[in-house]
């Protein structure tokens, strides 16, 4: 059956019984007030997105908390609005795969109307409209890191950007030129208050949002296509703010499995799509159980009260040691750390290295032994409890399709907060960086990693990086064996741009390097290596 078909009032009461939560509110009437009066924007309508925040608002909808919904727009793959959301009449599938091995299916409804970012549709003019209402309160996204940015790495702008400042009109065709737009918008009909709140994965997120708003509205003004007073506008924390929060839930690809159970469950709307930018969705989103969303509580227009939904509203410094306890040593480390030697011990998935004694005591070790004392403790969230999730339940989850090569991605752009931080810290308080042991693995194992051979000294294609190349040529003279000149390891370890700090400056770059010859000494010294060092510490 399809997915509006099993909301229909005849067709209840049997997916209720195969365990199918579905909307407990009149969701025509949810749909009209929401579009009379809206009062919250979404951009990115990826999975994320269905998977969290829509969730959070469709839970509050069914206990009569709140009674409108969210528009969601797409300003980058316009093909996610025409294939998964239209055909759908907005609503998706949330399928919550927990550690346990039990699931729960939940129709998510919140989503009262999804629209194309795209200046020259009709869906523009829409969300113009949307923006010059007073009622609307918050403008969200999750958009990813690369959304925000204008800039390519010398400081000159990226072509899309380029091309929208020599056009010398309003119609851009990036991400945050069309929301600078929409703000415009809002400004010249009555400079109302609004908050644009990312709720992206990325360090500042808000910091990031604003400085390319301010960016689109800076290059206007100077070609007299806004008036300054828009500039005071934006500027004026009374009227806009750019909040920062952290994220965190994990979201794969919708999942093969997933689809068979649908399937036996008789659920027909179960196809997976590509779009035409290569982005992988479905009508149903599968998710882990576990999820965190902390948000700085600065709403000039007010804002819904998503608090009764879980997320968490603070300051700024609470979200910052938020962010740092999960970045620098509960979570991103971890991961890291067995996407490095999943890789080259031939692992496709975490939950299945974490069945491997040897990759669970470097993780369990590592986050308890090494980098909890230097951990950021930001009172809202305890980190021994975020730590013991994490290693209990979120990594060992056999319905988590999350791979080792997916988290080496952008491995070298990772190390410098992932580990540098945790290196400064101790260095900060007066720590003694000689009792470190299964750190300097990791990073020991990323200039095996960088060899590109796995353990059985076979070729590994491994994952994007913006330096993969220039690392790699860097060992590229060393082979698997004890007789190699080592030289270029000191150079490697000694990039603060790749490890945050020069690794023998900060005390254990002999130990690394020592660590690192260990594993390239032959065939099978991974392995060996590894054994050796998370037992023995």
């Amino acid at each position: 059956m399809k997915l509006i078909d099993i909301v229909k009032p005849e067709n209840r009461a049997s997916w209720e019984a195969k365990g199918y939560e579905l909307p407990k509110y009149d969701r025509e009437a949810m749909i009209a007030r929401t579009k009379a009066n809206p009062t919250w924007v979404h951009f990115g309508a990826g999975n994320i997105f269905r998977a969290f925040p829509a969730a959070v608002l469709e839970g509050m909808l069914n206990r009569g908390e709140t009674n409108t919904g969210v528009i969601v727009a797409e300003g980058f793959d316009y093909d996610i609005i025409d294939m998964a959301y239209r055909p759908y009449d907005d609503l998706s599938l949330l399928v919550v795969l927990k550690a346990d091995g039990s699931i729960e299916k939940r129709v998510v409804g919140s989503v009262a109307e999804s629209l194309k970012a795209d200046t020259a549709s009709e869906d523009f003019d829409r969300l113009c409209e949307i923006f010059r209402n007073p009622s609307l309160q918050m403008v969200t996204f999750t958009i990813t890191e690369k959304g925000y940015s204008l800039w390519n790495p010398d400081g000159t702008y990226n072509r899309a950007a380029a091309e929208d400042f020599a056009s010398r009109g309003l119609k851009p065709q990036t991400a945050m030129g069309k929301v600078t737009a929409l703000l415009y918008e809002r400004f010249t009909a009555g400079a109302f208050p609004v908050t644009m709140s990312s709720m992206d994965n990325c360090s500042h997120n808000g910091d990031k949002l604003s400085k390319a708003v301010f960016t689109y509205a800076e290059e206007w003004c100077k070609q007299g296509l806004v008036p300054a007073e828009f500039l005071t506008y934006l500027r004026d924390s009374g009227k806009v703010t750019f909040p920062w929060s952290m994220i965190d839930k994990i979201t794969p690809r919708p999942d093969a499995k997933v689809q068979e159970m649908l399937a036996a469950d008789g659920f027909t709307d179960n196809n997976i799509i590509i779009t035409g930018f290569r982005t992988y969705t479905a009508p149903f989103v599968n998710a882990e159980e576990t999820e965190y969303l902390v948000v700085e509580d600065d709403f000039p227009n007010g804002r819904p009260a998503l608090e009764k939904g879980g997320v968490l509203y603070t300051d700024r410094e609470t979200v910052d040691k938020v962010e740092k306890m999960k970045v620098c040593t509960c979570l991103n480390p971890l991961h890291t750390a067995l996407a490095i030697y999943g890789c080259m011990l031939g692992y496709t998935l975490i939950s299945e290295e974490m069945k491997d004694p040897e990759l669970s005591a470097l993780v369990t070790r590592m986050g308890y032994e090494e980098a909890m004392p230097v951990v950021v403790n930001p009172g809202i969230l305890k980190p021994s409890e975020f730590i013991d999730a994490v290693l209990r339940k979120r990594l060992p989850n056999p319905f988590m399709p999350d791979a080792p090569q997916r988290i080496a991605t952008d491995t070298s752009q990772k190390l410098p907060i992932r580990f540098g931080e945790t290196l400064k810290a101790y260095a900060e308080r007066g720590l003694d960086t000689e009792r470190l042991v299964l750190i300097p693995l990791v990073l020991a194992g990323y200039a095996r990693y960088l060899r590109g051979l796995d353990d059985n000294g076979e070729v590994f294609e491994q994952s994007p990086d913006p330096l993969l190349a220039e690392l790699s040529q860097m060992v590229s003279g060393l082979s698997l064996s004890a007789e190699n000149d080592w030289s270029c390891l000191s150079d490697l370890f000694r990039r603060s741009d790749v490890f945050g700090l020069d690794l023998f400056e900060a005390g254990i770059g002999e130990k690394v390097v020592a660590l690192a010859k260990e594993l390239y000494a032959g065939k099978g010294a991974v392995r060996a290596t590894l054994a050796k060092y998370v037992t023995k510490c």
